[in-house]
């Protein structure tokens, strides 16, 4: 938000010396970030002046509009005559008074300004813009100042437009929405520097009375808790919107609309609270304020056509909806340059709805920045009286008598504190007084009963509503640089725990078998998980819902790794990247359906450990999940060969890694043939642990390949982390000194005897002796036999002390060879 400090001193006492430093900190001290803080006289160098333009010369053949002008500048040029100046706007006339800039100046940005030929015309100098003066963002015309601006041209337009003044531009914290005006940023300047505040929404506001304004009905008290209205009959539509006010909307970065709807943004930017301001004439029977029908339509004053949400407020003629409540009016009963009838509505909104309807209308208007953040309910009269005396006093008309004010606001709930609550949450002595006056400073009424008080807080702090809102008021009105900064000590004798070092052994060992970690957003839609193939009836369908979604295209918590962990991989191969090997250790989140709702848990002390229990019971569980993705080559080609394509051994092995480094054995670990969405039903490996299924691993679907739009033969492995067995302290491992044997063994099985199994028997028959076992090739030929294949493998025996005998070795190798025999049929290839 961007405010002139002239304007502030209108309501706060502050010294002529202060400086731009003092100015800043005082902000910054009670939490309001400051962007910038430009003294605009020095932002335009040179010769700005009041022009009025005398001719206008539309020039042709051009892409564009391209007018030649002469412009009175007084003696400002140096002879007296017109100044000639080519301009590309078209919103001013002969007659008009503008703001020029003659040749030797400098706008802001550097930018220098000279005489040169152009479009067939000497042009000296330019007619500016609000952008081009560094006032605001509206490039869509030039500067027109009003019919009524006491200047001569020739004269100095910097006091006029308001580059005289000091332009401070401040970021607002959500919690903090009162500072979004400059009644708020005042009284905070008043604190900060213990300077009076003149409180403008104290002035005297006519009630309602007993003939409204206009009829309406307010159908949604919960959504609009208060609503106002009155009227201002035969103003005068030619008038125009006078000089203060439009310098300081043009300094604020607004552009000046028609006098009504200038006075309305004046407000907001003034008070606090948005208002909006409706065509009398154009209405159709009484108004209306409701939720809107899902599928409804409205076109808003920005000429989109908008289908509503069920959610959405909006206020109805007998025409159907005319505005988007709090957020943009509708075309239908906007003011327009022949009105004369003028209703002036200022309401409250619950800012939950508005921020909801700005964010699924994509629709950010000033109004709803301020309605989602909290406005002061107590506004709205006081609004309507300061609109219809500018209205009036600028242009003229009669200010009804009737005034609407629907007023269903629920008063402020005391909130209760023991008055040492900040020094034992700051570690700073607050003595009682000081945390009494300190409330009361804020604006809250307080009440002391012993060691306790009790304070309402005001109308327009709706983010104070509990003990530690108000520890945080006390400490930052005390001043934030009084809370010394002191580190905790961390308590000895801690550190991770076994999950922890499993996890990042985990991802160490995935990363150095060359597989690379992405951290993905945990939030799906079940468009993702029909891509998957996940049939209806899967638990990784029972979803968590968020209830203030990032995104209404992804409201849920995923149920599994592989939905963002694949649209990584395919933003990637999107980008031009061929082979990727991904993985991600994180969480899941899995429903607990029947749980209920939790417990309402205070902040003030710590709750009871039943409480938490039923809290720990409601929350969804949230176990932790590996999952790697494998597309392109495992091994790149090149000129030590061909190379070789990632397949579903790769996720199956990438599964061994894990849990070898989690410290499970090989002799634990089945892997089976399985059936599993989204994995292809052929080529899908179910892993188990002490026969508890932990995951699966293979390549994936084509159908999912397709709707994903994924390289083929992409290969996946996720499991759950959490659901391995604790493993257990095993003694240092004995390294041998003596050299091995190394025996290769050929087995031919049935095709349909899984190789895992194979491995277990010869592990079960060699004994003590065979250190590792290793498969490195699977054949199948005519030669051995219909359903028949051959597997081999790499056996290494070592004695830890001594050199085994090659009668040794052979006899660990038979004596697994029979154990494969005996479990399968097996025979040694060529025997």
């Amino acid at each position: 938000m961007r405010v002139a400090l002239s304007w502030l001193r209108e309501h706060v006492d502050l010294s002529a010396d202060l400086s731009a430093d003092a100015l800043e900190a005082a902000l910054v001290g009670l939490g309001i970030e400051v962007d910038s803080i430009v003294d605009l006289r020095t932002t335009v160098q040179g010769p700005l002046v009041v022009g009025r333009v005398l001719t206008v010369e539309e020039l042709t053949g051009f892409k564009k509009p391209i007018r030649f002008c002469t412009v009175d500048v007084g003696d400002a040029n140096g002879t007296g005559a017109p100044q000639e100046i080519v301009c590309g706007a078209s919103n001013f006339a002969p007659g008009d008074l503008v703001v020029a800039i003659l040749p030797g100046g400098v706008l802001p940005g550097g930018f220098e300004i000279g005489a040169r030929k152009t479009y067939g015309h000497m042009s000296a100098g330019m007619i500016t813009s609000a952008r081009e003066l560094g006032l605001g963002d509206d490039h869509d015309g030039i500067v027109v100042l009003p019919p009524d601006t006491a200047a001569a041209p020739g004269q100095d337009a910097r006091p006029v437009v308001g580059l005289d003044d000091v332009v401070v531009e401040v970021e607002i914290t959500p919690d903090r929405g009162y500072a979004m005006s400059v009644r708020g940023i005042a009284r905070e300047l008043g604190l900060a520097l213990g300077v009076p505040f003149h409180d403008p929404a104290l002035a005297s506001a006519p009630g309602a009375t007993a003939e409204p304004a206009y009829p309406v009905d307010v159908r949604d008290p919960i959504g609009c808790d208060r609503f106002a209205a009155r009227a201002v009959r035969g103003v005068d539509p030619a008038a125009v919107t006078p000089g203060f006010i439009a310098r300081r909307l043009t300094q604020a970065g607004i552009r000046t609309i028609s006098l009504p709807v200038d006075i309305t943004n004046y407000l907001m930017l003034e008070l606090g609270q948005p208002m909006h301001a409706f065509d009398l004439e154009r209405l159709r029977g009484p108004l209306v304020v409701r939720r809107a029908t899902a599928g409804e339509k409205l076109t808003t004053l920005d000429g989109a056509a908008r289908t509503l949400d069920a959610e959405d407020m909006v206020i109805c003629d007998d025409t159907g909806p005319i505005s988007l409540a709090a957020v943009m009016g509708g075309e239908t009963s906007e003011v327009h340059p022949g009105t004369v009838d003028v209703l002036f509505e200022a309401a409250h909104w619950d800012p939950v709805m508005v921020g909801r309807t700005a964010r699924r209308h994509k629709l950010f208007s000033e109004a709803a920045k301020r309605w989602e953040r909290g406005v002061d309910p107590a506004l709205p009269l006081v609004a309507l009286a300061r609109a219809v005396e500018l209205m009036t006093t600028y242009g003229g008309g009669t200010v009804g008598a009737e005034i609407l004010d629907f007023d269903a606001v629920v008063a402020r709930t005391p909130v209760d504190m023991a008055v040492d609550l900040p020094t034992r949450r700051v570690g700073v002595t607050y003595e009682p007084a000081r945390v009494v006056a300190l409330l009361e400073a804020v604006g809250c009424t307080v009440t002391v009963d012993g060691q306790r008080v009790s304070a309402v807080p005001p109308t327009w702090r709706p983010d104070l509503t509990d003990p530690a809102d108000l520890v945080e008021e006390v400490v930052r009105l005390d001043g934030y640089d009084n809370v010394p900064g002191r580190l905790p000590l961390a308590p000895a004798g801690r550190g991770l725990t076994d999950a922890q070092r499993r996890r990042r052994s985990v991802a160490r060992a995935l990363a150095e078998t060359g597989h690379v970690e992405v951290l993905s957003y945990p939030f799906v839609g079940t468009p993702a998980l029909d891509a998957l193939g996940i049939p209806d009836d899967d638990p990784r369908r029972a979803l968590v819902r968020l209830a203030n979604p990032l995104s209404d295209e992804e409201p849920y918590l995923r149920t599994t790794l592989l939905p963002p962990l694949l649209a990584t991989l395919r933003r990637n191969v999107g980008r031009g990247a061929r082979d990727l090997a991904l993985y991600e250790v994180g969480v899941v989140f899995q429903a607990r359906p029947d749980a209920g709702a939790p417990p309402v848990m205070g902040v003030d002390d710590r709750p009871a450990e039943s409480v938490f229990a039923a809290a720990d019971a409601v929350v969804p569980a949230q176990p932790w999940h590996v999952a790697v993705v494998l597309a392109g080559e495992a091994e790149p080609a090149g000129w030590w060969g061909g190379g070789r394509q990632a397949s579903w051994a790769d996720a199956v092995e990438a599964a061994r890694t894990v849990l070898d480094t989690a410290g499970i054995p090989d002799e634990r670990v089945t892997v089976r043939s399985a059936a599993m969405a989204p994995w292809h039903p052929g080529r899908c490996a179910e892993i188990a642990v002490d026969g508890v299924v932990v995951g699966w691993a293979g390549e994936l679907h084509p159908s999912v390949l397709g709707a994903l739009d994924l390289p083929k033969r992409t290969a996946a492995v996720e499991f759950d982390l959490d659901a391995l067995p604790a493993a257990p302290v095993t003694p240092a491992p004995r390294v041998s000194g003596f050299p091995p044997a190394l025996i290769d063994v050929a087995l031919v099985v049935g095709e349909g005897v899984p190789a895992a199994d194979v491995q277990a028997a010869i592990v079960a028959g060699a004994g003590e002796l065979l250190e590792s076992v290793r498969l490195f090739d699977v054949y199948a030929s005519e030669q051995l036999g219909a359903g028949r294949k051959s597997l081999a493998y790499k056996l290494t025996f070592r004695a830890p002390d001594r050199t085994l005998t090659v009668e040794e070795a052979v006899a660990a190798r038979d004596a697994a060879v029979a154990e494969a025999a005996d479990r399968f049929g097996a025979t040694l290839r060529g025997a």
